[in-house]
């Protein structure tokens, strides 16, 4: 099947699959207790799991998130692959370029999962590993903004289920994808440093992980089924250019 079609088929959209059926546990066998014992010496105590962290605030309300951004910012993701860069251009696309800008500065993309990787074409992100927090996003919709750059390699461009329906989901260019101009994806900025950290991102599974499950179950499902997916470890906004700052040409090989 030709790059195209793939493109065709997959068209970016974000598909929400059905849940698969739980699978039966095994069961445990049974444990012999060992014979009682005096030990030498007393064990100690055992250490309780620490808590998990609440779900920040803010995220858990989309509403509030609506600060506008710089004209030009950078963003930087520390990834298990490597860091990489990516520079904002608020007049390509306003609107999505506003949303990543609130999206990135709270936090939302934190130990998130590289979850769909096609090579050639493109890689994605933008689902929440906890689903307290991404229940509340996805129906955050923003409206389209015109398409006023290209996707082409290294430009990054919000995901879309249809017209007026992008909420968190971005996607990476590996090449020129040009054609998907005509379809409405808008680029809100581009890589401008680490490349060829977003070329090694892991792509053995593909797009094997399930959308749905990963909206219900987060990093719990993707960390037991897809334990080798490459992780966000953290995404900043580490410097906003100079005002009258002009974007880096984009990245090429």
């Amino acid at each position: 099947m030709s790059i195209a079609a793939l493109a065709a088929s997959a068209a970016l959209a974000l598909a929400q699959t059905g849940t698969k059926p739980a699978e039966p546990k095994p069961a445990t066998p049974a444990q012999a207790k060992p014979a009682t014992q005096k030990p030498a010496t007393a064990k100690p105590a055992t250490a309780k799991p620490a808590p998990k962290p609440a779900p920040s605030a803010a995220l858990m309300t989309p509403s509030k998130l609506t600060e506008t951004a710089p004209a030009v910012y950078n963003v930087r993701f520390d990834t298990t692959a490597g860091p990489f860069v990516v520079q904002v251009t608020r007049a390509w696309a306003p609107k999505g370029a506003d949303r990543f800008y609130n999206l990135v500065k709270n936090g939302y993309y934190d130990a998130s999962r590289f979850f769909r990787v096609v090579p050639t074409f493109m890689v994605q992100f933008g689902i929440n590993g906890d689903p307290k927090i991404q229940k509340g996003w996805r129906e955050a919709i923003i409206t389209d903004d015109p398409v006023t750059q290209s996707n082409k390699r290294g430009f990054i461009t919000f995901a879309t289920r249809g017209p007026n329906s992008r909420t968190t989901q971005v996607f990476i260019n590996f090449g020129d994808n040009a054609r998907l101009d005509r379809q409405g994806f808008a680029p809100f900025g581009q890589v401008v440093s680490g490349m060829e950290i977003v070329d090694k991102i892991n792509a053995q599974y593909g797009e094997q992980p399930e959308q749905g499950r990963i909206q219900e179950e987060g990093n719990a499902y993707l960390a037991k089924a897809f334990p080798k997916l490459d992780v966000i470890q953290k995404a900043s906004i580490v410097r906003v250019p100079a005002a009258g700052t002009k974007p880096k040409p984009p990245v090429k090989k």
